[in-house]
């Protein structure tokens, strides 16, 4: 309290003293005076910035002072009148609050059992959603049977776009799921923790649900025999920010792409290390550009010898003509290094064993298990594995180039419209060398590229009691424009080869809780198998509960 002696102590001081010698004309003024300089105690004692103890330590020890003073001044026959203009008070008053908070900041003294100082450059965030869905099949689709068929033709040229569904158990029975109604309930729930290490650096870890096989979905659904669930590492990265524009992040780090779920899902997090730059122009045109390298498998795994890697450059802008019109855009160009697949050479060498290849070969480094379904496949087993079970890898090569744009309408706040277009083409497909590569020709049945529109009416955001919005989306995703493993898993179960709507409302039923309701309907473009007159669609419906913390 050394700091606030002289102005506190002198404060009540002249209270204390001139309380008792002021004359009559003064005495309303100096009342007025002392009654705010208690009340600005009291304030400060609520709020925390002073304890109770240390302010009637402080009112008793000015008036034991001004009780001495006026003994003084009487036996010298001194009697003083002291008025404050209210002006001056006013001025008082404001600076010793500033002077309190100031140095119950740097001592660390404004409230008992203050936490430490570590502790305010830590933040936590979380959610928590709770969901049912209903998935309803379409009566016409191919059925599991047939998929196995499509990748059992006792050729290597055997393909299926959705392998997943052709699996067996023990007795030869399909263990895949394209004809039978299903209800889940299911839970996500992710806890996040944001440090500031300094002003150029922070740090972020944070747990969700789900699991490490499926990369596309912290989902947990419900009906483990009330078994525990996994908590896995969603997010874990560090952030230098070396100025404003430039932002340098490294680790399993959040999207950093200006994307929509027609290419990234939206609970997909990227392993690998990103620089972004913005511009802080105060100009209505803000452009910023993105850079990232994320290897997707190491070099060290046995079964991709060669590794497997993703780059992305993105640019684009903001273009802000008012706060009531904003357009944000960009262009994206991904390189997926080493994604296609490769025939098994007869005699192939089994890296999982260092013994030659034989009949019960168990593997193949060029299979590609980053899958959900809708790319176009092949086997690369080597001709020794002809008995036994395929193994697939990509028929295209993947380049893909993305045109992604925002536009948000506010001028009926705090309604907005918000419309948004994405558009992906595979520069990297190419018919003849799938032709060379697979010994399959596709004929028309593939395509490169999908496309994606959508609206939404509301708050961009449902933060508050009563906020809503409605959206309706319609994509048309072909089969090999883009790899099938990272896109949305909800739209047609996921994947690519699809085409249809989702449409949904948001309501906000109490601070911070969402309840939502979405319905997906999704076709396949061609066929899932790669034989004609094979189809598969299915319509989702999804009832959400979400909190936020």
């Amino acid at each position: 309290m050394n700091k606030l002696s002289p102005i506190v102590l002198p404060l009540v001081l002249s209270i204390a003293a001139t309380s008792a010698a002021a004359g009559e004309d003064e005495y309303k003024s100096l009342e007025t005076l002392r009654e705010t300089t208690l009340s600005l105690i009291d304030v400060l004692v609520e709020s925390g910035v002073l304890t109770r103890e240390k302010a009637d330590a402080l009112v008793v020890q000015a008036k034991t002072r001004a009780t001495e003073r006026i003994a003084a001044e009487t036996q010298e026959g001194v009697v003083r009148v002291t008025y404050v203009p209210e002006s001056v008070r006013n001025e008082i008053r404001d600076q010793l609050k500033q002077e309190v908070v100031a140095q119950a900041r740097e001592e660390g003294w404004a409230t008992p059992n203050a936490i430490p100082e570590w502790a305010s450059r830590i933040s936590f965030e979380g959610d928590i959603r709770l969901r049912y869905q209903s998935d309803s099949f379409a009566s016409d689709n191919a059925a599991p049977r047939d998929y196995v068929l499509a990748a059992d033709q006792g050729s290597l040229s055997s393909a299926t776009r959705a392998p997943d569904y052709s699996l067996v158990d023990s007795n030869g029975v399909p263990t895949g799921n394209t004809l039978n109604d299903q209800d889940r309930w299911r839970v996500r729930a992710r806890l996040g923790l944001l440090a500031r290490i300094s002003g150029q650096v922070s740090a972020g870890l944070r747990l969700a649900t789900g699991n490490t096989g499926d990369r596309v979905s912290t989902n947990q659904t419900l009906g483990q025999n009330l078994n525990k669930y996994s908590f896995v590492v969603d997010r874990a990265y560090l952030r230098l920010t070396p100025n404003d524009s430039l932002t340098l992040t490294g680790g399993r780090i959040p999207n950093p792409w200006l994307s929509t779920d027609l290419m990234w899902d939206d609970d997909l997090n990227f392993e690998g290390v990103s620089a972004s730059w913005q511009s802080q122009t105060a100009g209505a045109f803000r452009p910023f550009a993105t850079l990232g390298y994320f290897p997707i498998k190491s070099e060290s795994e046995p079964t991709s010898p060669d590794g497997r890697t993703l780059l992305g450059i993105q640019i684009g802008a903001s273009w802000i003509r008012s706060p009531m019109n904003r357009l944000r855009f960009g262009i994206a160009a991904y390189d997926f290094r080493k994604f296609e697949g490769r025939r098994e050479p007869d005699g192939a060498y089994d890296v999982i064993n260092s013994k030659p290849a034989t009949a019960d070969y168990g593997s193949t480094q060029y299979e590609h298990g980053l899958r959900q379904k809708g790319n176009t496949l092949f086997a690369t087993n080597a001709s020794v594995d002809s008995n036994q079970a395929y193994y697939f890898g990509l028929a295209a090569k993947f380049r893909p180039v993305n045109l992604t744009g925002v536009w948000d309408l506010g001028y009926w706040d705090p309604v907005h419209v918000l419309l948004s277009a994405d558009y992906v083409i595979n520069t990297a497909f190419d018919r003849a060398e799938i032709r060379r590569r697979t010994g399959r020709d596709l004929g028309n049945d593939a395509s490169a590229t999908a496309w994606r529109l959508g609206v939404t009416v509301g708050m961009p955001s449902i933060k508050l009691r009563g906020d809503w919005n409605a959206f309706l989306v319609y994509k048309r995703i072909g089969s090999d424009a883009m790899p099938d493993a990272f896109n949305d898993s909800d739209f047609g179960l996921g994947g690519t080869n699809l085409k249809g709507y989702t449409l949904g409302f948001n309501w906000g039923w109490d601070d911070r809780t969402t309840l939502g309701l979405k319905y997906i309907s999704a076709d396949a473009i061609a066929s899932p198998t790669l034989v004609d007159g094979h189809t598969f669609g299915v319509d989702t419906l999804q009832l959400d509960l979400a909190v936020k913390f």
